[in-house]
């Protein structure tokens, strides 16, 4: 049985949904007055008009669109964002060109997808050494190109 999420939509946009019936990410949509010519590396914080109500040890990640990113250069910024249980505003996302052209976002574009995630809360134990493992510390390219 699918997670029951209540969402408030204050947009004229269709409900988040999904592409395909195995898709991950739901599709969001802008919810604009006006048209955001988007700049070459300019960022613009484009809303939604969605609030949603998650359960606890649930957060919703806001992730770019591959299209809009290969097709246009065209990205989501601080991704995957992260919406957590306890926020109630409206769903907006920060959306970047990095690409040379401007680039028109229009209300009612899927501008990102958000995928619903459980998460385990955690307590750290203070300790003075951890347990050695073949790896150890090694990290970024340590293991070489491939």
């Amino acid at each position: 049985m699918a997670l029951s999420i209540k969402i408030i939509n204050r947009s004229n946009n269709e409900l988040p949904s999904y592409s395909t019936m195995l898709s991950a990410g739901l599709d969001l949509r802008a919810f604009l007055q006006d048209d955001i010519i988007l700049k070459p590396m300019k960022r613009a914080l484009v809303p939604t008009g969605l609030f949603i109500e998650l359960p606890g040890g649930y957060e919703a990640q806001i992730r770019p669109r591959s299209g809009l990113a290969y097709k246009h250069g065209v990205s989501v910024l601080n991704s995957p964002g992260t919406i957590d249980a306890d926020y109630r505003g409206e769903i907006k996302v920060i959306m970047v060109n990095l690409s040379s052209e401007d680039f028109c976002i229009k209300s009612g574009e899927r501008i990102c997808q958000m995928v619903i995630a459980q998460h385990e809360n955690v307590q750290f134990k203070l300790v003075n050494e951890l347990d050695e493992t073949q790896r150890g510390a090694g990290g970024f390219g340590h293991t070489g190109q491939h």
